[in-house]
């Protein structure tokens, strides 16, 4: 008998167990994205979308096809700036939060 348990398993059981989980995983996304790193974090919005709003619900909130939205936050996808907000404003509001950057100074 295997002890290991599927990957998106093992996010949606934490995500629905630990609301620190999950927005520490948006604030990685929202990282990645600002620091060049954009194909990590579609994946790792698209694994939020999964285990919070789903899909279905993430287009109807979106007036986007649903399609369309896997395809944007898959490994190779390319959201517009627009549809990346309309994303973010859905789990934002979905797990109840703000989001703020901040930016710091990098010492030479």
């Amino acid at each position: 008998m295997a002890l290991t348990r599927d990957f998106t398993e093992t996010i949606n059981a934490r995500v629905e167990k630990d609301s620190h989980f999950t927005i520490a995983l948006l604030d990685e996304a929202i990282f990645l994205f600002l620091n060049g790193e954009p194909e990590t974090a579609r994946l790792i919005l698209r694994d939020i979308v999964n285990a919070t709003v789903g899909f279905e619900q993430l287009a109807i909130e979106t007036s986007k096809p649903s399609k369309s939205l896997h395809r944007m936050l898959s490994a190779k996808g390319n959201p517009t700036m627009d549809n990346l907000t309309a994303i973010l404003n859905v789990l934002r509001k979905k797990l109840n939060i703000d989001i703020n950057v901040q930016t710091t100074v990098i010492s030479s």
